[in-house]
C-alpha cells in the first residue's frame, strides 16, 4: 500500500511543507525519508511511511479535540477566537472571562447556538463545528481569556491584542542616516585590543557631530567564551544576556578604589600584554577576556567581601532582572564542569542545580558582571538619549544549543534539528546554522514568553531593531540531525501570531523594526512587512542589474537602503572584484564561472557609472572607486528611503569583509580590527566629506 499521500497529509498537519520552490525556480518534493526525519525532529513517533495513518488520525483527533488554540489575535482590539467542540454540546450557556494583563477582568455571557459556525466536521465517527466567539474592544497587550462551557468542560488562550502597525517615527525623524560598524572592531588609543561600551559611547557622539541620528552594530550578546572559540554574534549563549567581553573595565565604580587592580593593570607584565592586543590586526577574544576576566574576578571579589552601599543597587537589579541569578548559576556550573551543559551531569543538565554544584565566587562573577554591562548600557542609552542619536541592534535568529537558553528552555527548542538553508547556487550543498529552531507549537502552548523576553531585551537597548531571517516569523528550513540540508524541509509557524508580538513590542519601547528580507523571500513574508509597516531591507549590491534600464530601482519608503552588509564584500571589493576571485579560491567557482563573473561585473560596473553620470553625480572623464561610492551614497539619501545605513569602513576603502558566509576557519570572520583608530578615521577628509554629501541629502 502507497503511504506517501498519507505521509505528506500528516507532515502537513504538522506545519511540515512536503514541497517547496528552490532558488531556481524548480519545485523540490521531499522524499520519505526527508519527511520522516522532519516529523521526527518535530517530535512525532514515526519510523516507516506505514506508521502515518495512525498518526494521523492521532493527529486530527488531538487538533479537532483542542477546544481552544493555544493564542489568538486581536488586531486593533478586535478579534474572534474559534472555540472547537462536538455538535452535541456545541449549543447551550457559555460564560467568557477576560483577564487584562493589568489584572482588570471583564465578563459576559452568551449562548454558543448564537455565535457564527465556521466549520463543520466529522472526526472519527463524531460530529464537530467550530463556533466563532467575537472578541471587542480588547487594550493592548497579552490577556487571558477562559471560556466555561456545556458538560462541565474549559479551556483557555492567551489572547494578543496589538496594532496593526509597527510602531513609526515622525516629523525630520523619518529621514535619517546613520553609520554602521562592529563594535569588537572600533577601537582608540585607550581601548584594550577591541572596541567596548565607551567606545560605542564615543562613536555615537561622533556620528551626531557629522549630523547622523544612529549607530548600527552586530549583536553583542553573551558568549561562552571559556568552552568555545566561536566568537559569531549570531551564535549567542542567550538572547537574554550581553557579553562582558564589551565592558570598560574603567568604568566600574570599583576599579579605581582598588588597589590590587591598579597594581595589577600597572604592572609590566599586564601591560605587555594590553600592548600586544591593541597591536594585532584581528580581535584576539579568547586571551582578552582571559585578560579582562583576571581583573573582573577581583573587582567582584572585593566588592562581595565589603559591604558597600552599592549592594541595594545590586539587589534592586536582581529583583528587576529575576532571571539573572540562574543565568548566573548556570555559568558556574559551566565553569566548574568545564565543559557544555550537554555534557552535565544527567541531574544538573536536566535543569536541576543546588549550590554543592558550583562555586560562589564563579555565580558572584557572573552575577557581578551583568550588573556591570546593565549600568553601562543605562550609561550608554542616558547618553544616546542626550545626543539625540539611536542604536541599531540586531535581533539574530538563533542561539547556541550550547547556551543558557537552551537549557533553561528547551522545550521551546526542536533539539533534533537545525536551522539552515538548502542548496543554491551559491552553497550547493546548502547551509546548517547549526542553532536548534523555535518549536512551532510548543512556543505557542508558553505563550511565546521566551520570544517576547528576548524582543524586550532587547528593545531596552535599541530604538531600531534588524530582526534577522525574518522569514523565520514565517517559516524556516529545518534540517534533521544527521542528514544534510538536502534532507531538511521548510517548517511553518504561526506569522499572525509573531508579527502581532513584534508589532505590540515595538510600539511598547518606541522602536523601529526592521525585516531582513534579503535573499529567496516568499511574497507572503513582503506582503505582510508592507501590511504592518515594518521596514524592510535594500542593498544596493544585490539590485543592480547591468540589463536594466536603469540599472537600479529606487528602495520604497519603508526600506533600510545600503550598499552592502556585514555578510556582503565591502564596496571597494565589490567594485574590483575580490568577492569573485575569493569565491574561485574557496572552491565555490571553477575558472569558466569566475571568468563569466567578471565580465558581468564589468558590465555591471559601465551601467552603473553611466548611470551615476546622467544623474549628474559623476563627472564625465577619469573618475576613482571613491568617486562612485559617493555618487552611490547621494543617491541612496537623496532617495526615498527613510534609512540610510552607511558602513564606516567604505569610507576610506576597505577590501576585506568582516564575514564569509559559509566559512569558519578558511576565513577570520568576526575578527578584524578596523584599519584605522577612532582618532584616525575621525580626522581623515575622505571620511568627513562623504559623510557631509549624506547628511546634505538628507536634510
Amino acid at each position: 500500500m502507497d503511504h506517501f499521500p498519507t505521509l505528506q497529509h500528516l507532515a502537513r498537519l504538522h506545519g511540515i511543507q512536503p514541497v517547496f520552490f528552490e532558488i531556481s525556480g524548480e519545485r523540490r518534493l521531499a522524499d520519505s525519508d526527508s519527511l520522516i526525519r522532519l516529523l521526527q525532529a518535530w517530535g512525532v513517533p514515526i519510523e516507516r511511511p506505514a506508521d502515518a495513518p495512525s498518526l494521523l488520525r492521532e493527529r486530527r483527533q488531538q487538533l479537532w479535540r483542542r477546544i481552544l488554540e493555544p493564542v489568538c489575535v486581536a488586531w486593533d482590539g478586535q478579534g474572534t477566537v474559534p472555540i472547537r467542540l462536538p455538535e452535541a454540546i456545541a449549543n447551550g450557556p457559555f460564560r467568557a472571562h477576560l483577564r487584562h494583563e493589568n489584572g482588570d477582568e471583564h465578563a459576559w455571557e452568551g449562548d454558543l447556538q448564537d455565535l457564527p459556525t465556521t466549520r463543520r466536521k466529522t472526526i472519527d465517527g463524531e460530529a464537530c463545528v467550530v463556533r466563532q466567539l467575537p472578541v471587542r474592544d480588547v487594550p493592548n497587550g497579552y490577556h487571558t481569556l477562559k471560556v466555561e462551557l456545556p458538560a462541565g468542560a474549559t479551556a483557555s488562550t492567551r489572547i494578543i491584542a496589538s496594532p496593526r502597525i509597527a510602531w513609526r517615527p515622525e516629523g525630520n525623524a523619518t529621514q535619517s542616516w546613520g553609520v554602521f560598524a562592529p563594535l569588537y572592531a572600533i577601537h582608540r588609543q585607550r581601548s584594550w585590543g577591541a572596541g567596548d561600551f565607551s567606545d560605542l559611547e564615543a562613536m555615537m557622539g561622533w556620528v551626531a557631530q557629522q549630523g547622523g541620528q544612529f549607530v548600527a552594530t552586530l549583536p553583542l550578546l553573551a558568549w561562552l567564551s571559556e568552552v568555545s572559540d566561536d566568537p559569531s554574534p549570531y551564535s549567542p549563549a542567550s538572547r537574554l544576556f550581553w557579553n562582558e567581553f564589551y565592558l570598560d573595565l574603567t568604568q566600574i565604580p570599583e576599579f579605581p578604589s582598588s588597589t590590587t587592580v591598579q597594581s595589577q593593570v600597572a604592572s609590566p607584565a599586564f601591560q605587555r600584554r594590553l600592548a600586544e592586543l591593541r597591536q594585532t590586526d584581528l580581535v584576539q577574544y579568547t586571551e582578552q577576556m582571559d585578560l579582562k576576566r583576571s581583573v573582573l574576578r577581583q573587582l567582584a571579589t572585593e566588592f562581595f567581601e565589603q559591604p558597600a552601599d552599592r549592594q541595594q543597587e545590586l539587589e534592586e537589579f536582581r529583583r528587576s532582572h529575576p532571571e539573572v541569578d540562574r543565568y548566573a548559576v548556570f555559568r558556574a556550573v559551566g565553569d566548574r564542569q568545564g565543559e557544555v551543559w550537554t555534557q552535565w551531569p544527567q541531574r544538573q543538565r536536566n535543569g536541576t542545580v543546588d549550590e554543592s554544584d558550583y562555586d560562589q565566587a564563579d555565580y558572584r562573577y557572573h552575577l557581578y558582571t551583568q550588573w556591570q554591562v546593565e549600568r553601562q548600557l543605562q550609561s550608554l542609552r542616558t547618553r544616546a538619549d542626550s545626543l539625540g542619536t539611536l542604536w541599531y541592534l540586531d535581533f539574530p535568529m538563533g542561539v547556541n544549543r550550547a547556551g543558557y537558553d537552551v537549557w533553561r528552555w528547551r522545550d521551546v527548542f526542536a533539539l533534533g534539528a537545525s536551522g539552515g538553508a538548502p542548496p543554491d547556487v551559491f552553497f550547493t550543498k546548502g547551509q546548517n546554522w547549526g542553532f536548534p529552531p523555535l518549536h512551532p507549537e510548543r512556543l505557542r502552548e508558553q505563550g511565546y514568553d521566551y520570544l517576547i523576553r528576548s524582543l524586550r531585551r532587547h528593545l531596552q537597548c535599541a530604538r531600531l531593531l534588524r530582526v534577522d531571517h525574518v522569514m523565520g516569523l514565517h517559516r524556516m528550513f529545518w534540517i534533521p540531525a544527521g542528514t544534510g540540508a538536502a534532507g531538511g524541509g521548510y517548517v511553518r509557524y504561526h506569522s499572525e501570531e509573531m508579527f502581532a508580538i513584534v508589532i505590540l513590542e515595538s510600539r511598547r519601547a518606541r522602536a523601529q523594526i526592521v525585516g531582513e528580507n534579503l535573499g529567496t523571500v516568499p511574497d507572503a513574508v513582503n506582503r505582510a512587512l508592507e501590511q504592518h509597516r515594518i521596514k524592510d531591507m535594500y542593498v544596493l549590491q544585490f539590485s543592480g542589474s547591468a540589463d536594466a534600464d536603469p540599472p537600479l530601482h529606487p528602495p520604497s519608503d519603508r526600506s533600510v537602503a545600503s550598499l552592502n552588509t556585514h555578510d556582503t564584500p565591502t564596496f571597494a571589493a565589490f567594485w574590483n572584484g575580490h568577492d569573485i576571485d575569493d569565491r574561485s579560491e574557496l572552491g565555490l567557482l571553477d575558472d569558466g564561472q569566475a571568468q563569466h563573473e567578471h565580465e558581468e561585473r564589468a558590465r555591471l560596473r559601465e551601467a552603473l557609472v553611466a548611470f551615476l553620470q546622467r544623474e549628474n553625480r559623476l563627472p564625465k572623464g577619469e573618475h576613482e572607486p571613491r568617486d562612485v561610492l559617493k555618487g552611490l551614497l547621494t543617491w541612496l539619501a537623496d532617495g526615498p528611503a527613510p534609512v540610510v545605513l552607511v558602513t564606516l569602513e567604505d569610507l576610506w576603502g576597505e577590501t576585506q569583509p568582516q564575514n564569509t558566509p559559509g566559512t569558519f576557519e578558511e576565513r577570520p570572520n568576526w575578527r578584524r580590527k578596523a584599519r584605522h583608530s577612532m582618532e584616525e578615521f575621525s580626522q581623515l577628509p575622505a571620511v568627513q566629506e562623504l559623510l557631509a554629501a549624506v547628511a546634505d541629502c538628507r536634510r
